[in-house]
């Protein structure tokens, strides 16, 4: 009954129906480089082959995810290009996966993991969860689907203000917006979404499956990612921006306290 699937930055497994897909560089606050994007989107098809019914994404370590690896947009030699593109299909991969999908949420959750977890079905994160959207901080506008998914989520003027002011918010914010499902405990985080995902588990799994594609023809209607593309162009605009470009190095200096 026990599954598992090796990869570089991530670890895959399904017990019971049940997958984990958990994102596994603690020592570097699991970053969203390109490999990670990469070895997710693979996951989400290995999943879909083996039948699970529900898949719990959570971060390994301290936090769940400190966001695209910013390591490789500063990099000069890297365009940032691929990690837009990769980033907006790793999106559209775990939207599209068959079985629910719950973002189990806990300690920094930050703009690419706001957006990874936007395309999960459902979100329960522990009291001690923050959240921010640095992007623009960083000279770049949020690429990868993000603002389609939080429009649909939390609305308009709540991802213009989250997304303009790149203030962080908390779990209980991020409830009362409608962003997060529950907030629990820390020491409950992980049987509160075992419970969830058992209670979805048991469901018959046509209707489950039925009702999640109801719900994304309906969020399409709302906010539409097809346009996503141009996000894409832009982060590559804003990468031979200077402007931008020592944005973003101020950003990685301040935040690694230089």
């Amino acid at each position: 009954q026990h599954r598992r699937m090796a990869y570089e930055t991530i670890t895959a497994t399904i017990e019971h129906g049940i997958g984990r897909l958990t994102l596994n560089q603690p020592d570097k606050l699991n970053p969203l480089g390109t490999n990670t994007l990469q070895d997710i989107i693979d996951a989400t098809t290995w999943f879909n082959k083996e039948n699970a019914n529900v898949v719990i994404i959570s971060g390994n370590g301290r936090a769940f995810t400190a966001g695209f690896d910013l390591r490789e947009f500063s990099n000069p030699e890297m365009t940032g290009e691929n990690g837009a593109t990769l980033g907006r299909e790793m999106a559209e991969a775990v939207d599209r996966m068959k079985p629910i999908t719950i973002a189990s949420l806990h300690g920094h959750c930050i703009g690419g993991g706001v957006v990874l977890a936007s395309a999960c079905d459902l979100r329960i994160a522990s009291e001690n969860t923050i959240f921010s959207i640095p992007e623009v901080d960083l000279g770049i506008p949020l690429a990868w689907g993000g603002i389609p998914r939080l429009v649909r989520e939390i609305g308009p003027a709540m991802t213009k203000e989250l997304v303009l002011t790149c203030r962080p918010f908390h779990a209980e914010e991020a409830k009362s917006l409608g962003f997060i499902n529950r907030v629990v405990k820390h020491a409950d985080l992980q049987s509160e979404t075992l419970h969830m995902a058992e209670a979805i588990r048991q469901r018959p799994q046509t209707v489950v499956e039925t009702t999640k594609n109801q719900v994304r023809a309906a969020t399409d209607d709302l906010a539409s990612t097809k346009n996503e593309w141009v996000g894409e162009m832009l982060i590559t605009v804003a990468n031979k921006d200077n402007t931008a470009r020592s944005a973003a190095q101020s950003y990685l200096n301040d935040r690694n306290g230089r």
